[in-house]
């Protein structure tokens, strides 16, 4: 089963859309994935909003909006360092030592690719909040080409509505002192009302896949199905 995220509340940023505009399937996605009954506490990152959960010490979902005119706008190449994040409280963040011989990828969900058009919105996706654990592989050879096609995308439509959903078992993994859970899975849903457009994906956070040949049609997923 896969976790929830909530509204995000009626401030609206460049950096995250409008839903006021986006029609009611854009808002029926973020008000079952991202609300204040799923999330612990939701984060505004200004360009993106994270569902938080205390238990996990990490993101249930994140949500935000690509711009086609601001994807590869500017390209900084010099990374930001990962960082805490200090609007949650001490006990429940994930630390930058839980990651520290783990095996895991300090793996982002709105990427950091996506967001290198100003230093502002490259910082953001650097939180560890928008972190989660991910094998090596599937975030550098099989995630990160969904990732692609989504900033291609926006660009082909101008704007991209992106909800990413973290999938959990009910006796997660966990690395760290501060016992960080790791994901079974995680969903990608793009989507552009205006555009009648949406498609949605699946990637299982485990080993078996054909990395060098692996498609990201391989993982498209019904989106009725989420």
């Amino acid at each position: 089963m896969i976790s929830t995220l909530i509204g995000c509340g009626t401030n609206h940023h460049r950096g995250e859309g409008d839903s006021s505009s986006q029609g009611s399937s854009s808002l029926d996605y973020k008000q079952r994935f991202l609300n204040s009954t799923s999330c612990d506490q939701v984060l505004d990152k200004e360009f993106l909003y994270i569902c938080y959960n205390y238990n996990l010490k990490v993101a249930t979902a994140v949500a935000y909006t690509l711009y086609g005119d601001l994807v590869n706008e500017l390209n900084i190449k010099k990374r930001p360092d990962f960082y805490e994040e200090g609007s949650i409280a001490t006990s429940y963040r994930a630390k930058l030592g839980d990651y520290r011989g783990s095996g895991y990828d300090r793996g982002h969900m709105a990427p950091d690719a996506a967001f290198d058009w100003s230093q502002e919105s490259l910082d953001s996706t650097y939180s560890l909040a928008n972190i989660i654990p991910q094998i090596p592989d599937v975030n550098q050879k099989a995630w990160v080409k969904v990732e692609k096609y989504a900033r291609d995308k926006a660009v082909e439509l101008s704007e991209l509505n992106i909800v990413n959903l973290i999938d959990y078992s009910t006796t997660p993994e966990l690395i760290g002192k501060g016992e960080v859970a790791v994901s079974i899975g995680y969903y990608k849903i793009l989507y552009n009302t205006d555009k009648s457009y949406q498609e949605c994906y699946y990637y299982a956070n485990d080993t078996n896949y054909d990395f060098e040949n692996d498609t990201i049609m391989e993982h498209r997923i019904d989106c009725d199905t989420i």
